[in-house]
């Protein structure tokens, strides 16, 4: 999304706060001191503030938080930040030990770095340096306590993934051994099967061991990240990562029509408005131009669209994975 969009969408939307006008100086002076000669061109006709990057960011990805509202940081410090937590985890003796330094590894744009702890997957792309240390993303996500902390490089991937439980998982990459990046589980293969009550708990600590995500990014390291990409997950719950923690989307249990469906999935029936398709991640600029240029692409790569059941009542057991 180009910035001229972020601003459309700010004033249609009345979150951007605009600045205040400077009055002439006619107006301001009393009447003993007015004189239209105390109004200069500069004071009559100011220049516009400038727009907030801050503001634009925040517009974007809080109108489809429903449940937690994001937490974002300020896009000036955002690579600074970045930087000094890529530095400090290649430093860190346990991942130093297994080979992390932060360089970019050919053919993979992108590090996929987990913070367990507070449920958030932060985008790295390279800089000039070649070294992963420019936010590009930030997405909700959900762990585990069995959620392994280490290096690893992504082997293999699954448009539908069966999971423990048994249950399935839409977009499936592996992270290592039983451990995957997958959408929230479905009951059964159906697009329309969410675990709804566990899709509400994104953000929180809810999986057994796997990396949950809405589909609509969990289909972007799906299809952007190619095998070998390299992961890391570690803990620290006093920073989510550069760019914050984004917000989540709640799915009302009571809403038969809608509870059985990511709000995010891109699939055309998706009964959610159309909006709610872009989630809640925390998008850079160049992010947002990615989402412009390819996202439009996504129904020529869906996973089948038959693939329709009904919304089972979490009453049924479900899976954990």
């Amino acid at each position: 999304m180009k910035l001229t969009r972020f601003l459309s969408l700010l004033l249609v939307g009345g979150l951007l706060l605009t600045g205040c006008t400077a009055q002439p100086a006619t107006e301001m002076a009393t009447p003993e001191t007015a004189t239209p000669e105390t109004a200069t061109p500069e004071t009559a006709t100011p220049e516009s503030a400038e727009p907030d990057p801050l503001e634009a960011v925040l517009a974007t990805c809080t109108d489809n938080a429903t449940g937690e509202k994001p937490q974002v940081t300020d896009p000036a410090g955002w690579n600074e930040a970045g930087r000094e937590i890529i530095d400090g985890l290649a430093a860190d003796p346990v991942y130093a030990g297994l080979g992390f330094t932060g360089a970019v590894r050919e053919g993979c744009p992108y590090l996929l770095a987990v913070n367990r702890a507070a449920s958030t997957v932060t985008v790295y792309a390279a800089d000039e340096d070649d070294r992963y240390t420019v936010p590009f993303m930030a997405m909700v996500c959900s762990g585990g306590s069995d959620t392994p902390v280490g290096f690893f490089h992504t082997p293999i991937k699954y448009e539908w993934r069966l999971l423990s439980g048994p249950c399935y998982g839409q977009y499936a990459t592996r992270i290592w051994d039983a451990y995957l990046f997958h959408s929230v589980p479905y009951y059964t293969q159906h697009k329309d099967d969410v675990e709804y009550d566990q899709f509400n708990q994104l953000g929180t600590h809810a999986s057994l061991g796997c990396i949950r995500l809405a589909v609509v990014d969990v289909k972007w390291i799906y299809d952007n990240c190619p095998l070998g990409t390299p992961v890391i997950i570690y803990d620290d719950a006093e920073r989510p990562g550069p760019m914050g923690k984004p917000g989540t989307i709640y799915t009302d249990p009571a809403d038969e029509s809608r509870r059985g469906w990511d709000p995010t999935d891109p699939d055309p029936v998706n009964p959610w408005p159309e909006n709610f398709r872009t989630g809640t991640a925390i998008r850079s600029q160049a992010a947002w131009d990615q989402w412009d240029e390819l996202h439009e692409e996504w129904n020529t790569r869906l996973t089948p669209t038959d693939l329709r059941g009904f919304s089972t009542d979490s009453s049924k057991e479900g899976t954990r994975g």
